[in-house]
């Protein structure tokens, strides 16, 4: 089944497809061996913060079952996998002491990827900072520079011979914006005094990874993560269409913008000023860094007004289910066009070398029917969003690859194992794998070519 008749082909053979997971989401094993909590193994622990009291701890049993689940990827034509490193699995106190164990385990990973004929993407940072750190105040404490450093050279001299490509950190909009503003996401602090600061160490520490897998990592292929919405105006009215500016500033720009040499956004943000109290003498240079790839993660639109009573931003989204839109069981609305425009407006910055889609995917509900589990809705989502994906590429754009969110269902962040993302459906109870009919389509799609 393929409604808008896509052919491999047509993107080329130097695109890259693939599946992209993170480790606190899948690979349970929270405390086996010498490893210690990371920030999502206490958030989880709290009541009330995650929907239906679920928590990491087993997820999908990655620990243990990694070569079934890379056997699979091979069966299904899968060249390409990104996954995250556990900072606590690794360096379990954040800093100091190494694991053998956690080096070991993602050995094995590594090595038995390349065995299948799987490349790794590996991405340092994918929001489960070790607790030990987050004590000491973790994204608002700029000692975090040299704590992640120390974690960046770790995994640059333990895996670098081998995975040569590599994310420095995973939508760092989100594990500030969420867990140090919203107060939704781990840690779980609010506010922006310590908003503000993670940002700016976060933006650090995204430039600070880029140059040392540069210079340790041969032959590597840096880049580094962004979360991204593209933002329309509710209507054509002045103030909707500043509020929209506003978010489109922050949702898209505020940190990719610094890593150009562009600053950040605060003309369009004033409120965002007070980040100069952060920045030290040599800071602006600092942050910048020429990735060779920008990973942009696209899953909806956002429409906003203008919001008198909203601090800093006088703007408010407004929410896909009062718009009489077709949305996923996240409320996210289903918007194609999304995919394409964000990756034009990454295009338009010159410095951008290449593009590529990192995450993309969508939750609905599985229905089983004669024992196929059939997900129509995330198949015709995926084949819309690939479509627009290839009209970006043919009008000239950047795009080299698409990553689906994701391989399996799992631990989905404050919204438990609720909504399923996944090409393959895991029963939590048994750990059983099945492929969906979009992980089946997916198959038979990259069954001619992939890179």
């Amino acid at each position: 089944m393929n409604e808008f008749d896509l052919k491999i082909e047509d993107f080329g053979d130097d695109f890259h497809w693939g599946v992209s997971t993170a480790a606190y989401q899948i690979e349970g094993a929270y405390d086996i061996h010498d490893k210690q909590a990371s920030i999502w193994d206490a958030f989880t622990s709290r009541k009330g913060k995650i929907y239906n009291g679920d928590h990491g701890r087993v997820a999908t049993d990655f620990y243990h079952k990694y070569k079934e689940d890379i056997d699979l990827m091979k069966q299904m034509n899968i060249k390409n996998y990104r996954f995250s490193l556990s900072w606590s699995r690794l360096i379990p106190e954040g800093t100091g002491k190494k694991s053998s164990h956690g080096v070991t385990f993602y050995n094995k990973v590594i090595n038995y990827c390349l065995e299948c004929g799987i490349t790794p993407w590996v991405t340092l940072y994918h929001w489960d900072l070790p607790q030990k750190l987050e004590d000491k105040g973790g994204w608002t404490n700029r000692n975090i520079i040299h704590w992640f450093e120390e974690y960046a050279k770790f995994c640059a001299l333990q895996f670098g011979d081998r995975v040569k490509n590599w994310m420095v950190l995973n939508e760092p909009m989100v594990f500030t914006g969420a867990g140090y503003f919203l107060g939704v996401h781990a840690p779980g602090k609010k506010g922006m005094r310590h908003f503000i600061p993670a940002i700016h160490h976060a933006t650090l520490c995204q430039a600070i990874g880029g140059r040392i897998l540069r210079r340790r990592v041969k032959n590597g292929y840096i880049g580094t993560t962004f979360s991204c919405s593209y933002v329309e105006p509710f209507s054509t009215n002045k103030r909707d269409v500043i509020a929209a500016n506003k978010a489109d500033a922050l949702l898209n720009r505020l940190f990719i913008e610094p890593s150009l040499g562009l600053g950040y956004p605060v003309k369009t943000i004033p409120a965002l000023r007070r980040i100069n109290s952060f920045i030290k003498p040599g800071d602006e240079k600092d942050v910048i860094f020429d990735f060779d790839f920008i990973g942009v993660q696209v899953y909806t639109r956002e429409i906003v007004k203008h919001s008198w009573w909203t601090p800093y931003l006088k703007a408010k989204i407004s929410k896909a289910t009062d718009r009489n839109v077709k949305t996923t069981v996240m409320d996210w609305e289903v918007y194609p066009p999304s995919i394409s425009n964000m990756i034009n407006q990454f295009n338009e910055y010159k410095a951008v070398k290449n593009i590529i889609i990192t995450e993309n995917g969508a939750a609905f509900e599985d229905k089983v029917v004669r024992g196929e589990i059939q997900d129509y809705d995330r198949l015709s989502y995926l084949q819309s969003h690939l479509q627009k994906v290839l009209e970006a590429k043919q009008q000239g754009s950047k795009v080299k690859g698409y990553f689906v969110w994701t391989f399996t269902d799992n631990f989905e962040w404050a919204e438990g194992y609720y909504p399923r993302f996944g090409l393959v459906h895991v029963d939590f109870k048994t750990q059983k794998r099945s492929l969906k009919l979009s992980g089946k389509w997916l198959t038979s799609f990259l069954e001619s070519k992939s890179v």
